[in-house]
């Protein structure tokens, strides 16, 4: 797919906007609707794959009308999404197009809460996307070493752009890259483009082999580590890997309640009994994880 263009912006919510993130869970510390931690794929063309889906429990369910869709099927996922998406579903639907001519059939439709839009290598291929589908989230997917080098162009874009994320399997054949290792600078380049962006950080790529639950398991480790915020999957059963990966351990949420109730009573930088420093970006960080354990409930 090769996306369009139109113009720039960089406000991050505009009136009517349909919001895409869940709330399942109210948090101690009310900032902005949840970031979605698991976003599970499923193909256009078998809608009684996507309804499992939207059972699964993931945060968010993933229409694929490109790379999951065969191109003799391209049509009937289409038309098995618009009816699909006929509905308001209680987990939010966002759909990876296959073509800009995918979106003037999904965009008007009530259970649409957002666009995967594949390929995308400049700031400009944006703009007509949000034409197109106006008030509705855009997450450009960046799947080649030119729209890596765009990445903070891109995620600037134009106000409906809600996130930004990697196509590992892409750009890994574009790059010629073998080992995993070799992903490491553009996976750190999109982190950091996000944070710059003032968007939530970006979910990880796929994991594609689905037997595999341990290397699942280390790669999101490796991804915690790096800045990234969840996971797409392409099986409900990587589902709860992916949580307890990024997830708070119990001790990771005590340390964050007592830095917490610490920084509540004391104003400016000061030491825990244990000789941890504190500042107000430690305290921003202890309240991150509080809130990310409160959805858990």
């Amino acid at each position: 797919m090769s996306p369009l263009s139109g113009p720039a912006g960089r406000e991050r919510t505009s009136p009517g906007e349909r919001t895409d993130a869940p709330r399942r869970h109210a948090t101690a510390h009310p900032r902005a609707p949840l970031t979605p931690l698991t976003w599970l794929y499923a193909p256009g063309d078998r809608p009684e794959v996507v309804r499992k889906a939207l059972s699964s429990g993931a945060d968010v369910v993933i229409v694929d009308l490109e790379d999951a869709v065969a191109p003799h099927r391209k049509a009937y996922a289409l038309d098995a999404t618009a009816d699909l998406l006929a509905d308001v579903h209680p987990v939010p639907v966002h759909v990876r197009v296959h073509t800009p001519l995918d979106i003037p059939t999904l965009a008007p439709l009530p259970g649409l809460r957002g666009l995967r839009v594949p390929k995308v290598t400049h700031a400009t291929d944006i703009h007509r996307i949000a034409d197109l589908a106006p008030g509705l989230p855009l997450y450009p997917l960046l799947e080649n070493a030119l729209a890596v080098e765009h990445a903070y162009a891109i995620a600037t874009a134009h106000p409906a752009v809600r996130g930004i994320a990697l196509g590992e399997a892409d750009l890994r054949a574009d790059l010629g890259v073998r080992e995993d290792s070799g992903l490491d600078w553009p996976r750190g380049r999109v982190v950091v483009a996000a944070r710059a962006a003032a968007l939530p950080p970006p979910a990880q790529s796929v994991h594609p082999d689905i037997a595999d639950l341990d290397a699942l398991a280390a790669g999101c480790a490796r991804g915690r580590a790096m800045g990234f915020f969840g996971r797409a999957a392409i099986h409900p059963r990587q589902l709860p890997v992916i949580e307890r990966a990024y997830l708070p351990t119990p001790e990771e949420v005590d340390a964050a309640r007592e830095v917490v109730e610490a920084a509540a009573t004391e104003q400016g930088a000061l030491a825990l009994p244990d000789g941890r420093f504190v500042d107000a970006a430690v305290v921003e960080g202890a309240r991150r994880i509080l809130a990310l354990a409160a959805r858990t409930g």
